[in-house]
């Protein structure tokens, strides 16, 4: 059976092969090899699912500001059918004048731990030397390169899976104020990352309708059934789900008062826009958000509502009650 490849290592392979090369790759040549989609084709996957995966990976990554460039007939630029792509690095790289302090580096380096500590693995050489044959110039210190990037959630992978292959999924969900969890099902459709926390978009089928689950408060492990469901229905949902959060994250809002030149200030800043009293914050979820201001401490204070605030000064009694101790 041919390795699964998740489809975050595919879109990484996808960056640095299209960077490595100054004309281009077909599609064809993408999907006979580079790792990700060599698999599935050696694994029988059929064609037209490939260069689907192909182009939601493209889509993927534009919308992420990735320079996809899509190069065309030189005299006919409107036909496609052998366009090649590549990612133009003078479009992608670092600005020359930029510079980073020693304290910018450290950070840098603690991030760059989420990566393989072999960079050359033998997938990533079996590529440079594909490509090279193709007669493409390939930087070797930069494919060489092969992420691994993981996630907290234990849900992540099999809804991950079940995406990608179209089915059916169930799960324990323990919803805020609830003793005890539901058994949801779900046609999963997309995974986003959202406010810092993972979220899963899809059709709840008890519900009939489009519903969005946080990942942290599944319980338990998600069963991908054998059902299956229409594929075309992930077409645009990744978009759909983000709508749908940023319309709550509207509606709803907190006033704090936010200490200046504190960890809080740093956090809540990036989202907030100032007031006369303090800053208002935007927020999808109560709970989550109470979670996070109790962690801040004396840093924050909730002006309004009320009910977000009574939320953190629970959890901050509840945290004081189980630390008798500290209050000596």
């Amino acid at each position: 059976m041919a390795t699964r490849i998740p489809p975050e290592e595919r879109q990484t392979n996808l960056v640095v092969a299209l960077m490595a090369t100054e004309v281009g790759l077909t599609k064809q040549q993408i999907l006979d090899n580079i790792s990700g989609y060599r698999q599935r084709a050696e694994a029988g996957a059929r064609p037209d699912a490939l260069e689907k995966m192909f182009e939601r990976d493209k889509d993927e990554l534009r919308a992420l500001g990735v320079p996809v460039e899509t190069i065309g007939d030189p005299t006919d630029p409107n036909d496609l059918r052998e366009a090649r792509y590549r990612i133009p690095k003078a479009e992608y790289d670092l600005p020359a004048d930029v510079e980073f302090s020693a304290a910018e580096l450290a950070v840098l380096t603690l991030a760059g731990s989420v990566w393989s500590a072999e960079s050359s693995s033998a997938d990533a050489q079996a590529g440079v030397r594909k490509i090279r044959a193709l007669g493409i110039d390939g930087d070797e210190p930069i494919i060489g390169f092969a992420p691994r990037i993981t996630t907290r959630e234990a849900a992540f992978i099999p809804l991950q899976n079940a995406i990608e292959s179209s089915r059916v999924v169930s799960f324990d969900y323990l919803k805020p104020g609830e003793q005890s969890p539901g058994r949801r099902q779900i046609e999963p459709l997309a995974l986003l990352d959202y406010e810092a926390r993972w979220h899963v978009y899809g059709i709840d089928i008890d519900a009939d309708d489009e519903r969005t689950f946080l990942l942290s408060r599944i319980v338990g492990e998600v069963t991908v059934t054998k059902r299956s469901f229409d594929a075309g229905l992930r077409d645009g949902a990744g978009e759909r789900a983000l709508a749908g959060l940023e319309a709550v994250a509207a509606r709803n809002s907190a006033l704090l008062e936010i200490t200046p030149g504190t960890e809080a200030s740093l956090r809540l800043g990036r989202r907030a826009r100032s007031e006369v009293q303090g800053y208002r914050v935007p927020f999808v979820d109560m709970h989550i958000l109470a979670d996070e201001l109790a962690s801040y401490g004396p840093e924050v204070r909730v002006v309004e509502p009320a009910a977000l605030r009574n939320a953190v000064v629970s959890r901050l009694q509840a945290t004081a009650a189980a630390h008798p101790e500290r209050g000596e």
